[in-house]
């Protein structure tokens, strides 16, 4: 996993050149948004339980033929499973947006999920539903809008970020896809 200045310093260096101009603005960035980061995160973290429980609850009331005798949420070990597996990739999704980088993502949760999830026989599109509904609730939380939940927050337009954060939860989509 590279964090925003770790990519810099290699990218500077395969170029065998000095870091400056536009990857010093970038890093001047990051660090003045770094408050916004971190509450962004937190705001995350501090909700994950109710993030994925809802998500999943979202997911069951849209195909309530997942919980059904047969169904992949049927059973308490399979149901715990489907939770135990959305805050796995949530837990990553809040590893990528503090770093401002998908590699953990990738490297550490997305690779091989969606062969996984096919063995298992675990539908794609309640799969997508759950994360679309992750996405949903995390930007909510970020952007500082979720219903009931206000938080404190740093001064400024988390937009961005929550951009940032969807783009990540979008990756997790297209892989299990």
């Amino acid at each position: 996993m590279l964090d925003a200045f770790s990519r810099v310093v290699v990218s500077s260096d395969s170029k065998a050149a000095y870091i400056g101009g536009s990857d010093l603005q970038a890093l001047k960035t990051f660090i003045s948004d770094g408050n916004k980061r971190l509450d962004s995160v937190n705001s995350i973290v501090s909700n994950a339980s109710c993030i994925v429980s809802d998500a999943v609850s979202g997911m069951i009331c849209e195909s309530p033929g997942l919980i059904a005798p047969g169904g992949n949420c049927y059973t308490n070990r399979r149901m715990a499973a489907c939770l135990r597996d959305g805050e796995i990739i949530l837990r990553y999704v809040s590893y990528a947006l503090l770093a401002g980088d998908s590699s953990v993502l990738d490297d550490r949760c997305l690779n091989g999920l969606k062969e996984t999830y096919l063995a298992l026989g675990v539908p794609a599109t309640s799969t997508n539903r759950a994360v679309s509904i992750m996405k949903a609730a995390s930007v909510a939380f970020i952007t500082n809008t979720a219903s009931q939940r206000k938080t404190d927050v740093a001064a400024g337009d988390c937009s961005s970020l929550a951009a940032e954060a969807g783009g990540y939860f979008d990756k997790v989509i297209e892989a299990v896809s």
